[in-house]
């Protein structure tokens, strides 16, 4: 069976868990696929959530998109689940979010950047079970010295000792994890390091199991180079850098396999042989899922005390309060949420 979002579950009596949202770029589309998520949360067989944001913003957004619902201002997590069933629950922030559509600004950094601490303090106060952020505009915190690339390396320092958070993208016939990520491609050699691909490794196993229910999972690696480096002839990095961190982790009891060529790892046939592909660098790991699943694929951190999802897509700001915005991977991405909740509960009973 190839691997699936769905993997492992079975049919549970516990409660479902609730997912804290961040409000991500107010000027995108994120206030549009959670009212969405909102509005097809039954069909979608999504878990409670909320939202901390503006509520004001989100009913002027409704107004615009005309949807048929409301917003409702709450003013703690466990207020959520009773709500749920008549309006987007909302903790509003500390002051206003003045947003136009499309046009990101770094005066609401301060803003973003509250939502998301505030629904990490939610978390690991155990009044949430998990964490989804909505697209955030890295350009614009960084006019606001946000020191970080992006949300993985934020929510990492959140961790003591901060770790090495694992970026795993997910839709339901593929799982994929870069090993280097926002490295031009010249530089990836070099990134590309024996510490580093072994962690990634590690961590991604120990999360599949964990919080996916994924059972002694199979690891499938890509090499760097062209045909995985033909014996050396198109590049070293496979025998020097990749093969033996395969061997070590076999030794250790990892049911890892490689390196493979990647241009024959993702055909269908593959596919059914493992259960993650790690992969050496960005577009060797997104472009075969973005192909397969564009629209719903999922952005899962591993290595955090905490769980997180994110939509896999940006903040889409040319689609910004047109009501055109597609929520499928926001959907998916809160479902996932709240199944690697389930998941690491009962891995924490057992």
């Amino acid at each position: 069976m190839p691997p699936s979002l769905t993997s492992g579950n079975k049919q549970s009596v516990e409660p479902p868990p609730l997912i804290a949202i961040s409000m991500g770029e107010p000027a995108g589309v994120g206030a549009e696929i959670t009212l969405k998520c909102w509005l097809d949360r039954k069909k979608n067989a999504l878990p409670c959530f909320y939202l901390r944001d503006d509520p004001t913003r989100l009913e002027k957004v409704i107004r615009q998109l005309e949807l048929p619902m409301r917003v409702i201002a709450i003013t703690h997590p466990s207020e959520a689940r009773e709500g749920f069933h008549k309006g987007l629950p909302v903790i509003p922030l500390s002051r206003p979010v003045e947003a136009e559509f499309g046009q990101p600004s770094a005066k609401t950094a301060d803003m973003v950047i509250e939502s998301l601490i505030a629904c990490i303090a939610d978390i690991r106060a155990g009044q949430a079970q998990g964490l989804t952020t909505n697209p955030i505009q890295k350009s614009t915190l960084h006019q606001a010295d946000f020191p970080y690339p992006g949300h993985t390396e934020f929510l990492a320092t959140f961790d003591t000792p901060p770790i090495q958070p694992v970026m795993m993208l997910a839709c339901e016939t593929l799982r994929v994890v870069p090993v280097t990520i926002h490295h031009a491609l010249a530089d990836v050699p070099t990134a590309l390091t024996t510490s580093q691909l072994m962690a990634t490794c590690r961590i991604t196993a120990k999360g599949l199991a964990q919080r996916f229910g994924v059972k002694n999972p199979r690891l499938a690696v890509c090499g760097l180079n062209p045909h995985a480096g033909e014996s050396g002839q198109f590049g070293h990095e496979e025998g020097t850098i990749i093969q033996p961190v395969i061997e070590q982790l076999m030794q250790e009891g990892l049911n890892i396999s490689g390196p493979y060529a990647a241009d024959s790892l993702f055909h269908q046939q593959a596919r059914a042989q493992y259960d993650v592909a790690i992969c050496m660098y960005h577009d060797q790991a997104l472009i075969p899922i973005k192909t397969l699943d564009f629209y719903g694929s999922v952005n899962v951190t591993l290595g955090l005390s905490f769980i997180r999802t994110s939509p896999d897509h940006g903040t889409a700001l040319a689609l910004a309060g047109k009501g055109k915005a597609n929520a499928k991977s926001l959907y998916n991405a809160i479902k996932l949420a709240g199944k690697a909740a389930r998941f690491q509960q009962r891995h924490t009973d057992a």
